[in-house]
């Protein structure tokens, strides 16, 4: 029995899809398929349920992969260490993050990474929506959140945290805040994205943490033209440290009410990777997972 087809019966499993594992693969569906029937045909069992919709494992499949799946783990593992750094990572590698964090922290280090990498094509998949990486065939994701929840495997890249911020020219024009609560009567520049935008959340050192309900004339899908109005002074925002640490250096942009710590969501959300399964991650994925690590966890 060949242990590929083994692999491949597990990551159709953990993809949920023939198609899903095709993409992970880079092959043809209909190759998949037929390994997956050379596979069940050698072994006498059905596997998987198969229609045109729908994919899902059969009770024998199940019980079957569940027991080979601790033996093609060691079979790897032996494998990749037998082959050492002999092997370079080549191939395709799809990442999606937001536009923002797309722009401002990958694309900067792209050049690194394409310098140690050189037969990695990346494809950067801007959208600040949550795309479905294993529908899409997403290698990687970079998300903004608290701790993910779901199938996905995660892991944390960088804490992250907001700050409450505005124009030299609009603070002159308008005047500076005392407290958090004053901005109800303020023009606050705000995220058209759900869940996100009309409620800010504070807490002060050994406070409690408190909402402040927020509105004004301007909503902005996404981070960069947010940060651009907020620069052309329309009003007071909400943005990432990793988006306005320069603006407030070079004093573009002044932090308001800094005793205070701000979120549009959670105080615990950071920037985190995410993949489609922990079983089979092809080295393209595992080096730029440790090389955003390396340059851009703080």
């Amino acid at each position: 029995m060949d242990v590929r087809d083994l692999e491949l019966a597990l990551l159709v499993q953990a993809q949920g899809s023939i198609a899903g594992a095709a993409r992970v693969l880079e092959l043809d569906p209909s190759s998949v398929s037929r390994s997956l029937s050379a596979l069940e045909a050698e072994l006498g069992v059905r596997l998987f349920h198969r229609t045109t919709r729908k994919l899902s494992t059969t009770e024998e499949g199940a019980a079957y992969l569940q027991r080979v799946a601790p033996l093609v783990d060691e079979m790897q593992a032996a494998a990749q260490a037998a082959m050492g750094a002999r092997q370079k990572p080549a191939g395709t590698l799809r990442v999606t993050a937001s536009v923002a964090f797309a722009c401002q922290k990958i694309v900067p280090v792209l050049p690194a990474f394409s310098e140690r990498y050189p037969e990695i094509s990346v494809e950067v998949i801007s959208s600040d929506a949550n795309l479905d990486l294993v529908e899409q065939g997403i290698d990687l994701a970079v998300r903004l959140a608290p701790a993910p929840k779901g199938d996905l495997v995660s892991s944390k890249l960088m804490d992250t945290r907001y700050y409450l911020v505005a124009s030299p020219a609009y603070l002159t024009r308008v005047g500076g805040l005392e407290t958090p609560e004053e901005l109800r009567d303020r023009d606050c520049l705000r995220y058209a994205l759900p869940g996100i935008g009309d409620v800010w959340r504070f807490r002060g050192a050994g406070e409690k943490p408190f909402k402040v309900n927020v509105a004004g004339r301007h909503k902005f899908s996404n981070a960069l033209a947010l940060l651009e109005a907020t620069r052309q002074g329309l009003g007071a925002a909400l943005l990432a440290d990793w988006l306005v640490v320069e603006d407030l250096a070079a004093g573009r942009l002044v932090e308001m009410c800094p005793k205070y710590q701000a979120t549009v969501s959670d105080f615990e959300t950071a920037a985190w990777m995410l993949y489609p399964n922990r079983r089979y991650l092809p080295r393209k994925t595992r080096v730029m997972i440790n090389f955003l690590r390396e340059n851009l966890a703080r």
